[in-house]
């Protein structure tokens, strides 16, 4: 389609990856694949054990695999492309399925931030406020929580589309990415794309370093309020559930060093291996970090073990 003299729109892209030797492009391919399998093993692992458990059937487990089901999805919107690229660079990704990509990505990326947000409420409402913790967490306020959330991680990623698509890409069509991340597929532009640029500082802002603030004020009171528990066993207890989810939320603080610092902190490799962790690493190691550190989840997985090795 032409766009003006000597200028085409492109129709798709070639996302450049990791630029190594093949022999290190085989061995990266092993090392994400296991990680991709174990993602999708470990956080269904955890909806397994959620779903079969009653004794689990608790607005923190419930908010907990929605967690796994966003890991899940991070996963499968972003590595299958990457091992593809491995394998052969050169294959390219069509306009329609890189936009796709990019949308789906910081959907899951909003619902998480936000979804983490609700679950720090949660913990502190469960430790400050114990007994009226089953009359503000009712089902109702949870599942309408979870649904804002993902909801508003629709709409906030719909915004950054919406301005995306009628810029013109006109070449090169070349990705320095391993996915349709926003950032890289805004460089090959070409056009003024300030107001772009804006929005995802803004979009960053709004869904990481408010959320984040969010988190440690209700940290800090739920420590408080652990320091005024007199039973060892209630010091045990709380701290177990909690720290579980402050290691998830200080493994997504790679997020905000990606889209908060200016852009001459980071190198384009840089880049990358900081989107890794929050694409690939955080959700293969979340389910790790509950299954490891809370022992109300460690109790169903020796019981389904159990069983398995009895029959």
């Amino acid at each position: 389609m032409e766009m003006g003299e000597n200028q085409t729109s492109i129709t798709e892209f070639i996302l450049l990856g990791f630029r190594l030797g093949p022999r290190l492009q085989m061995l990266l391919f092993g090392i994400f694949s296991l990680c991709y399998a174990f993602t999708l093993l470990g956080n269904g692992a955890i909806l397994g054990l959620i779903a079969l458990d009653s004794r689990l059937h608790t607005p923190m487990y419930f908010f907990l695999s929605h967690l796994a089901l966003i890991d899940i999805a991070y996963a499968c919107n972003t590595v299958p492309q990457m091992l593809v690229n491995l394998l052969n660079p050169a294959k390219p990704i069509s306009f329609a399925g890189c936009i796709t990509q990019t949308f789906l990505f910081l959907t899951f990326a909003h619902t998480e931030c936000l979804l983490l947000v609700v679950m720090s409420c949660d913990r502190y409402v469960a430790i400050c406020h114990p007994l009226r913790y089953s009359a503000i967490m009712s089902w109702r306020v949870c599942s309408t929580l979870t649904v804002t959330s993902w909801v508003l991680g629709v709409l906030l990623a719909l915004v950054h589309i919406v301005l995306l698509l009628p810029l013109p890409f006109c070449g090169p069509q070349t990705v320095n990415h391993f996915f349709c991340e926003i950032i890289a597929i805004l460089k090959l532009a070409c056009a003024d794309t300030h107001i772009n640029e804006m929005t995802v500082l803004a979009g960053a802002v709004s869904v990481l370093v408010g959320p984040f603030s969010s988190i440690v004020i209700s940290y800090v009171q739920i420590l408080y309020a652990i320091l005024r528990i007199h039973s060892g066993q209630g010091h045990r207890k709380a701290f177990s559930t909690c720290s579980s989810h402050l290691c998830v939320v200080g493994l997504f603080g790679s997020a905000i060093v990606m889209y908060m610092a200016p852009k001459s902190s980071h190198s384009q490799d840089q880049r990358k291996i900081l989107s890794l962790f929050y694409s690939l690493f955080n959700p293969m190691l979340n389910p790790l970090i509950y299954l490891l550190r809370n022992a109300e989840v460690k109790g169903p997985l020796r019981r389904v073990l159990g069983k398995q090795r009895s029959l």
